[in-house]
């Protein structure tokens, strides 16, 4: 078995600041190994700690206890960080510069080779829709342009791990659905993804699996499906549901439309009953499909509820 690209163990995190020394506990305990080529989302309102584990990987902050490993070397190891892309949230770039000159210096910095930086540079502006701006100037860039141009730039030096802090942030859907596609390349070459964001339809389509912190712990990890307990429910869908149609005496809800109907206990006899019914009413059925709630709705459930880690 591969050795884990990231590796962290009873990480705790305490930051004193104020005049009277005020402790905040950004982390508390966090457990967490990511494997190679995996697409991996962190989720968690605002203070949950996903900044800080984030800064713990990247070994910009030292924790208080435990440990963060990267690549089998400690966090912050700069043999470790030569493989390492980041694009940080709110990132600015020298408005005076071309994107081109941009992705240059960025790949000076991480020691990629002339010749390299020759090749890869078109290539990367292509890949995230910005070769026809390769010599316009960083100032006359929209938000979303910048947001692409971080991209790039977080994958100049063609690492094995890429770190994303809202990486869809400000991009329009053509855009979303271009870096979408761009991870998922990532994804086929075995590169690891670890992405922040608060898009959680974006973390839906692309990530393998997902983590759910708050104050400071892990608190739900899984699949998307598993947090979102896909495979719970059934949801018929009707032409129109008659008035006199009474569904009280199964665990059904009708969903706002009035079109379709939702078996969230997953029985097939509940479903079938359904389907009996509905038929007996004369009520013409459309379609049956497995029903989950979308992310979001897992992920509320999640923190308001204050689950415990699995």
């Amino acid at each position: 078995m591969s050795a884990p690209v990231i590796d962290i163990s009873g990480l705790h995190k305490t930051y004193v600041s104020g005049l009277r020394r005020r402790r905040v506990e950004a982390l508390r305990g966090v457990d967490l190994i990511v494997p190679p080529g995996e697409v991996l989302g962190i989720l968690g309102p605002n203070g949950a700690g996903k900044t800080t584990l984030l800064k713990a990987v990247l070994g910009i902050v030292r924790p208080t206890r435990g440990q963060a490993r990267l690549f089998g070397q400690p966090a912050g190891d700069p043999s470790a960080r030569r493989r390492l892309g980041y694009l940080p949230e709110n990132h600015r770039f020298p408005t005076y510069l071309t994107a081109r000159q941009t992705l240059d210096i960025y790949g000076r910095l991480a020691d990629v080779s002339a010749s390299d930086r020759h090749e890869r540079i078109p290539a990367l502006l292509e890949q995230v829709g910005l070769a026809s701006w390769e010599d316009a100037r960083i100032g006359t860039f929209s938000k979303g342009m910048m947001q692409r141009l971080g991209l790039a730039q977080a994958l100049v030096n063609a690492p094995d791990l890429v770190v994303l802090d809202e990486p869809t942030d400000g991009v329009d859907p053509v855009g979303r659905r271009d870096i979408r596609d761009g991870l998922r390349s990532l994804k086929r070459a075995g590169t690891t993804v670890v992405i922040n964001s608060h898009l959680l339809s974006e973390i839906e389509l692309v990530c393998d699996r997902v983590l759910i912190m708050n104050k400071g712990r892990i608190i739900r990890s899984g699949t998307v499906d598993d947090v979102a307990r896909q495979g719970t429910g059934w949801r018929v869908e009707v032409d129109s549901l008659p008035e006199g149609v009474d569904t009280g005496s199964l665990p059904v809800r009708v969903e706002e439309s009035g079109r379709a109907l939702v078996v969230d206990d997953g029985q097939p006899t509940t479903l079938n009953a359904l389907i009996d019914h509905l038929r007996a009413s004369n009520v013409q059925i459309l379609s049956v499909e497995r029903h989950r709630p979308s992310l979001e709705a897992g992920f509320i459930d999640v923190i308001t509820n204050g689950e415990a880690a699995s």
